[in-house]
């Protein structure tokens, strides 16, 4: 997988004013490539989405993302308390986020469920009291 270009990112705990940066920025070096933007739009909404759960849900987390000619992989990882139960997570409008959280605007239990919608497989690893890995994958 020589071809392949690997892109790291990390997400901080808390920081809301910065989610977004990494999709915003996976998103500008897509387009330099000619990545088609329908494609773009997706991986920028499932990115985000899943930014936006690290710094609510997971303490922060690593994100790596591998482009190749065939598709593009997104892995984020994190330490964060896991899923206890990932079928209930994977309904839209099912939310474990604190009011202060939906306060601000977010917490409204469409991030797993938009993460699968916009991308061609989405695998998630999670261990409670360990942390979540979610693997997606967009085809080109």
């Amino acid at each position: 997988m020589e071809d392949a270009l690997i892109l790291e990112y990390k997400v901080h705990d808390g920081e809301f004013q910065r989610a977004g940066e990494v999709s915003s920025d996976l998103k500008k070096k897509l387009k330099a490539m000619g990545v088609p933007m329908d494609t773009i739009r997706k991986i920028s909404i499932a990115m985000y989405e899943g930014e936006v759960n690290m710094v609510i849900h997971a303490n922060g987390g690593d994100i790596t993302v591998e482009i190749t000619p065939e598709m593009i992989k997104m892995i984020l990882a994190d330490v964060g308390p896991g899923i206890e139960d990932i079928d209930k997570a994977m309904q839209a409008g099912y939310s474990t986020a604190r009011d202060e959280i939906r306060n601000l605007g977010f917490g409204a239990g469409m991030g797993l469920p938009n993460m699968k919608k916009n991308t061609d497989r989405m695998n998630i690893e999670t261990v409670v009291g360990q942390g979540t890995t979610i693997t997606m994958e967009v085809d080109l």
